[in-house]
């Protein structure tokens, strides 16, 4: 599994007359979170597009707990649970500074190939970074196969 954490205090800009973070903005955050992650393991976007890769969302679902607030440090915590195919899924969770749950989501993207928009299994260059990272973990948590 490899699990990333990513912080972001709302601005005035991101919440409702409420004072509530916008609903929406929490898959903006998501969408950070995503991004965040994979330029830690050095996959951005850039070399992405360089490469002809695009990832697309196919699903996003999230369910929300309690509302996250103007200011409020919110830690989201990205989750890859198995290694991706032709798709590639993250788990979200978002805590405020209390670390009290605001709301999780799951979200799929699927690998295109940039100048075909088909589908895609996973380039090579990817899945060798991700396996990489997945032995580490491995190996930190002192888990053998």
């Amino acid at each position: 599994m490899i699990i990333d954490h990513w912080q972001v205090r709302p601005r005035y800009s991101d919440v409702d007359q409420m004072g509530y973070v916008y609903h929406a903005n929490h898959v903006s955050f998501c969408h950070q979170a995503r991004t965040e992650l994979l330029r830690k393991l050095g996959i951005h976007d850039a070399m992405l597009e360089d490469k002809g890769v695009m990832l697309p969302v196919i699903s996003f679902d999230i369910k929300y707990k309690t509302p996250a607030k103007y200011d409020e440090l919110i830690t989201i915590t990205t989750k890859v649970e198995q290694m991706p195919c032709a798709r590639f899924a993250f788990k979200f969770e978002l805590r405020n500074e209390e670390k009290v749950l605001v709301s999780k989501a799951k979200s799929e993207v699927v690998f295109v190939d940039k100048s075909t928009r088909k589908p895609m299994v996973v380039p090579p260059f990817i899945k060798e970074v991700l396996e990489k990272t997945f032995i580490q973990e491995k190996e930190e948590l002192g888990i053998r196969n």
